[in-house]
């Protein structure tokens, strides 16, 4: 008799085009029971609109597809008994729609998302939690302050949301390297 793995929250972090996202779909996809894929970009343009296609595709059937760009930590509260694996993707950009609707919110809206973790991690039958994130820091010094503020903010959610999961992992070139867990 085979066990039901237990639930867990899976940090996936890298640079663009990295293969984060692919990497927690995979991981994700074999896990049992109902899925939700939990999309905080919007098609304000042509190329968005065919990006949000193709991941749809790529996805497949086996998905309910749930699109929250900026009150993610209600709706990981509302639909955390209807599924066992809840991926959202992407942090990076709904950290960005959460500066463009409400600057002076930043640091309260991190705050309710690392509080909401926190909480499913330790409720009993929480789903399993896969979360991606861009590594924007890695980089040079934007020139710009506008841009080393985002790349500040995204420093700070990302060591905060690694700090509550129980794995993380860095992307590169297609590679995961498992950096904790």
């Amino acid at each position: 008799m085979s066990e039901t793995p237990q639930p867990k929250l899976v940090f996936v972090t890298g640079g663009a085009r990295s293969g984060k996202s692919s990497f927690a779909l995979n991981e994700a996809s074999s896990m049992p029971g109902p899925k939700a894929y939990i999309a905080t970009a919007e098609p304000l343009d042509g190329e968005m609109a065919e990006r949000i296609r193709r991941h749809r595709e790529e996805r497949g059937s086996g998905w309910d597809t749930l699109e929250e760009p900026v009150e993610l930590a209600a709706l990981l509260r509302s639909v955390k008994d209807r599924y066992s694996v809840l991926l959202v993707d992407c942090l990076t950009l709904w950290l960005s729609n959460i500066y463009i609707v409400d600057r002076a919110g930043v640091e309260r809206e991190i705050e309710g998302l690392v509080r909401v973790l926190k909480e499913l991690r330790g409720s009993p039958g929480c789903p399993s939690l896969y979360l991606v994130s861009n590594e924007v820091g890695m980089g040079i010094v934007p020139e710009n302050r506008l841009a080393r503020v985002f790349r500040d903010m995204a420093g700070r959610l990302n060591q905060e949301v690694a700090g509550v999961a129980d794995e993380v992992y860095l992307v590169v070139s297609g590679i995961p390297l498992k950096v904790k867990g």
